[in-house]
């Protein structure tokens, strides 16, 4: 793999690792609790994240059988992976998009997540490993807000989601 890939990979793995030793012994009541109704529950935050993440590693899959054909990545996909990573860090609520909404399961456990997950990270780092450094740049991943990106780039965006998400999650554990 790719130093700086296998550096995003990396961190990516442990702050997943650490999300769910920080779930390890919280009750199902509390996973569950939705403060109000325009808020969500730590499982679905978790379920949301991996959600996320699944389809986004199909989607690039799919664009890599033929990664040859695409654009390179510019300093344009560096100004919006800037406004992306802003957009993640300011405390601004966006809306899941449809299709995420969409393939989100809405009764499923901590422990099965944890098991898809493990299975989808492994998919991931296969996926990673197989991008030639020659196509790094290739657009092959579609944000919803900031369009087309590279794999590198797409990475990125993973950790700063969940980022995003970890104080929502820290709240709800302290409430």
């Amino acid at each position: 793999m790719n130093p700086k890939l296998e550096k995003l990979f990396v961190a990516l793995e442990n702050d997943r690792l650490k999300l769910f030793q920080l779930l390890t012994n919280v009750d199902e009541v509390t996973l569950s609790r939705n403060p109000n109704s325009n808020k969500w529950s730590i499982r679905q935050i978790v379920v949301h994240l991996f959600v996320s993440e699944k389809l986004s590693l199909g989607y690039m899959k799919k664009k890599s059988l033929g990664i040859e054909t695409f654009e390179n990545s510019g300093w344009i996909e560096s100004v919006k992976l800037v406004l992306l990573i802003l957009s993640q860090r300011l405390p601004f609520k966006y809306k899941a998009p449809k299709s995420v909404v969409q393939h989100t399961p809405a009764d499923i456990s901590i422990a099965e997540i944890q098991n898809q997950w493990d299975s989808l990270r492994s998919e991931l780092k296969e996926f990673l490993n197989s991008i030639e450094d020659k196509n790094l740049k290739k657009k092959i991943y579609k944000h919803p807000r900031a369009g087309m990106l590279n794999v590198v780039q797409a990475i990125t965006f993973f950790r700063e989601h969940y980022i995003h998400h970890l104080p929502q999650i820290e709240r709800l554990l302290k409430a």
